[in-house]
């Protein structure tokens, strides 16, 4: 399961990729479609499709002369599950935290003097 792991955070690290899912939650789309909002080449996206494929992310299958790219929902299952598992930590208030803090160290009575 590592294995397979590694290869969708990987595949989810790059910012188009992730993109390019974004397009596909949409519907199906025929790789030209997927590159045309992007500032690279077919083939560059093309690369990036095949590193989402590899992860099971997307699939891709030929309909005549167009190839067209289908977004696979269930890859990203175990990556979600995987993720959950710290989901039982809640969310830090930061704004908190940082008054907190605040009140904390201007307060000379609770600051305890360095020891030496």
């Amino acid at each position: 399961m590592t294995a397979s792991l590694d290869i969708v955070f990987a595949a989810l690290a790059d910012p188009t990729r992730r993109a390019i899912l974004a397009m596909l939650l949409e519907d199906d789309m025929a790789v030209t479609d997927v590159a045309e909002p992007f500032k690279m080449s077919l083939a560059g996206i093309s690369k990036h499709l095949a590193v989402l494929s590899e992860a099971g992310l997307v699939s891709r299958e030929r309909r005549g002369r167009v190839i067209w790219c289908k977004l696979e929902p269930d890859a990203l299952k175990a990556a979600s599950v995987w993720m959950q598992g710290f989901g039982q930590f809640e969310a830090i208030d930061l704004d908190d935290f940082e008054r907190f803090l605040a009140t904390e160290l201007s307060d000379p009575e609770t600051v305890e003097p360095p020891q030496v």
